[in-house]
């Protein structure tokens, strides 16, 4: 099955060829092939949606149903560092929207977007687990916690100065 009217066809597709391999004729396994098709990608285009539905003999439908499902599973590429910050209560409570605020203006993104260099992605998540250290982020997979103000541009200067460095 090809896809068609995608923005997407610069993705290689043959990535994704292990991944379908080892889990042919596995019932049960759409779950970690998008999980592992999204590790590749580093999201889920459209192109890989319906190669995976091709390959696990489901409508593409289906494919998007399940990964619409779940939160972990992204459809947009985003940046090289995607800050996840909770919203939950302790850290509602404790001052998320505060930390939310000094994020989009220290990058000029909210919620579901991405800087214009790629750099930095924000996503609000309902819970991270680390209510003691509320409020908390992660990036990628550091957590950090019991945030202010001053701490995220601390977090996000550190960052932005290890990219240029590292340039």
């Amino acid at each position: 099955m090809s896809c068609c009217n995608c923005n997407d066809t610069k993705i290689d597709l043959s990535l994704l060829d292990a991944v379908l391999d080892e889990y042919a004729g596995i019932p049960g396994s759409l779950i970690t092939i998008l999980q592992k098709a999204q590790d590749i990608y580093g999201y889920l285009p459209t192109s890989v949606i319906y190669k995976v539905a091709d390959a696990t003999s489901c409508t593409p439908a289906k494919v998007m149903g399940v990964a619409t499902f779940y939160t972990q599973f992204r459809f947009k590429p985003v940046g090289k560092y995607l800050i996840m910050l909770c919203k939950g209560t302790a850290c509602h409570v404790n001052g998320s929207d505060t930390i939310a605020k000094t994020i989009s203006e220290e990058l000029g993104i909210t919620d579901g977007e991405t800087t214009e260099d790629g750099l930095f992605s924000l996503s609000f998540v309902a819970c991270l687990g680390c209510c003691s250290l509320s409020p908390v982020m992660m990036i990628n997979d550091e957590t950090y916690g019991s945030l202010t103000p001053a701490k995220v541009k601390e977090i996000l200067d550190d960052i932005r100065h290890r990219e240029v460095q590292s340039i």
